[in-house]
């Protein structure tokens, strides 16, 4: 008898999966039913109507009036864009740990052949702005060709202050570029791509902007179009140039990920339908209700600095001798919740709350009490009374 046979099927968990990671986030029905359209021929009419409404909407999101441009591929993508057009082979580049995505990130800069100067930090701070501009005010030649920062570090939950770095920049007279990573921030926290004086943004579709994972972003400013007329790092199909030229004409150099583009025209509409500001104050309102059942359960944020505290993910340490990873498994066998891990030096030691994209009080008291249940299962030391701390806050007026 067939072996697979012997073995009833698990059972199907009942009621919908609780995805609380930092990202993919839950997507819309709106964007769903957008991206299970028909597709359309990329060379044609309708599609150069779309992508150049597309590309006017999204200018908003960053705060830039400058370009942005649109690839196929994870942000991981965006972060190799954004060096490879402006950089040439062994240029040095200030970047700051503040995290595993932080490291990956100067990691890719090795791997292109660049020279990263690494500041290190305990991944519980943001950037520290003083500390960028005094390396770069001792950097006299200006072989500092760009600073490289995580706007929203999504494995530790701490946020970076860019306008106080790029105010160092300027502080130290230094020419470098600022390329800022705003993966886990674009679209849930406030940013300001040419207020802030930022040269390239990366971004991904998978978080904020309420998308699965497939596209990725830079946005561009006219320094770093300069730049990229002078960088000699190898780019083809990363290469700013052509995608700015076809875009004028609402097109893409290569075939672009029409379905994907279907969703971003749909969730860029609910944006300005709700309104940023509107949108950022809904996710701080429930990072705070997050950090206020974090307290009441006596545990501990891992962001250790309250100016530096994301409102798009709380990172929660658990006690020494306990195991973060055998609290997120018994959640998701009881309760049918997916926690984020912990990453790099955090793996075991903390679990990612995410509070990100399309979120509701109801969906948060969901999480926190399925977090609060599971702590009680789990033999873990706590207090009770976390879900109705964070309830005592959502009813405070708005």
């Amino acid at each position: 008898m067939n072996e697979i046979a012997n073995h009833p099927p698990e059972p199907l968990p009942s009621g919908r999966h609780f995805l609380q990671i930092p990202g993919p986030t839950n997507v819309p029905d709106r964007v769903l039913r957008a991206i299970n359209r028909p597709t359309i021929d990329h060379r044609g009419p309708e599609f150069s109507r779309l992508a150049q409404r597309i590309l006017g909407q999204l200018r908003p999101v960053f705060g830039t009036a400058g370009p942005v441009v649109i690839y196929p591929a994870s942000g991981t993508g965006a972060w190799e864009a954004a060096l490879v057009n402006i950089l040439s082979p062994g240029d040095t580049v200030l970047m700051v740990q503040t995290g595993w995505f932080a490291n990956l990130w100067k990691e890719m800069a090795e791997r292109l052949g660049l020279a990263p100067i690494l500041l290190e930090t305990d991944w519980r701070h943001g950037a520290d702005a003083a500390e960028v501009g005094a390396v770069l005010r001792a950097d006299h030649a200006h072989g500092i060709k760009a600073v490289c920062l995580v706007h929203n570090e999504t494995s530790t939950g701490c946020r970076s202050d860019i306008e106080t770095v790029r105010a160092a920049i300027d502080e130290a007279n230094h020419p470098a570029l600022l390329l800022v990573d705003t993966i886990s921030s674009l679209g849930s926290m406030d940013y300001r791509h040419d207020e802030w004086g930022v040269d390239v943004t990366v971004a991904g579709s998978q978080k904020g902007l309420m998308l699965p994972p497939g596209l990725s972003f830079n946005a561009i400013s006219a320094k770093a179009l300069a730049a990229a007329e002078r960088a000699r790092l190898p780019r083809s199909y990363w290469d700013w140039r052509p995608m700015l030229k076809a875009n004028e004409a609402g097109f893409f150099p290569y075939t672009p990920a029409t379905n994907l583009l279907y969703g971003l025209d749909a969730a860029l509409a609910m944006l300005h339908e709700a309104g940023l500001e509107t949108i950022f104050a809904r996710h701080s309102r429930h990072a705070e209700a997050t950090r206020h059942a974090v307290r009441a359960w006596g545990l501990e944020i891992q962001c250790a600095e309250p100016r530096h505290y994301s409102a798009s993910l709380t990172a929660v340490r658990l006690p020494d001798g306990h195991s973060a990873d055998a609290l997120r498994a018994l959640i998701l066998a009881r309760f049918n919740m997916s926690l984020g891990n912990g990453l790099g030096r955090l793996a075991d030691r903390v679990f990612r709350i995410g509070h990100l994209g399309d979120f509701n009080d109801l969906q948060l008291v969901g999480t926190l009490g399925g977090i609060e249940m599971g702590l009680a299962a789990s033999g873990i030391p706590f207090r009770t009374g976390g879900v109705q701390a964070a309830l005592d806050f959502l009813a405070l007026p708005a």
